[in-house]
């Protein structure tokens, strides 16, 4: 594997090598381009950014008093309707679930769930032997 990539390497060289110097200037100051083009416009974001954030601070601070109650109002309505579209779609689920179950097409979890079932029923049945040998004993007695 290392041997594969150190050919890689090798045959990259020689390409480079063989390539006029020419290109290698082309391809050089089109990176120095494209490079300077996006130090610009970062520099031209944050400027924008600050500016903004100048600008609307002052109206950030007189609109507080209600800004700040309709964020909150905002956030709880969209928290309300996420979390009421998360229990629907786990409501439709666990209904799938069970349909897929009663019908006998053997869901995901189905063997654990008869083998719950199956030692509740042994337990119910010990307990019901247990009371019963015990009322057998007080009527004897």
């Amino acid at each position: 594997m290392a041997e594969h990539h150190q050919h890689q390497h090798q045959q990259q060289m020689k390409q480079q090598q063989q390539q006029p110097m020419s290109t290698q200037i082309v391809k050089a100051v089109s990176a120095a381009t494209a490079g300077g083009s996006m130090m610009l416009l970062s520099g031209l974001t944050l400027a924008g950014t600050v500016i903004a954030l100048t600008v609307a601070t002052p109206l950030l601070v007189i609109f507080s008093p209600v800004l700040v109650p309709a964020a909150i109002v905002v956030f709880l309505v969209v928290s309300g309707f996420v979390t009421s579209g998360g229990f629907g779609i786990a409501a439709l689920s666990v209904l799938s679930w069970m349909y897929k179950y009663l019908t006998g097409k053997h869901p995901v979890g189905a063997d654990q769930i008869d083998q719950a079932r199956a030692r509740l029923a042994a337990k119910a049945r010990d307990i019901k032997e247990s009371a019963q040998h015990r009322i057998d004993q007080a009527q004897a007695s």
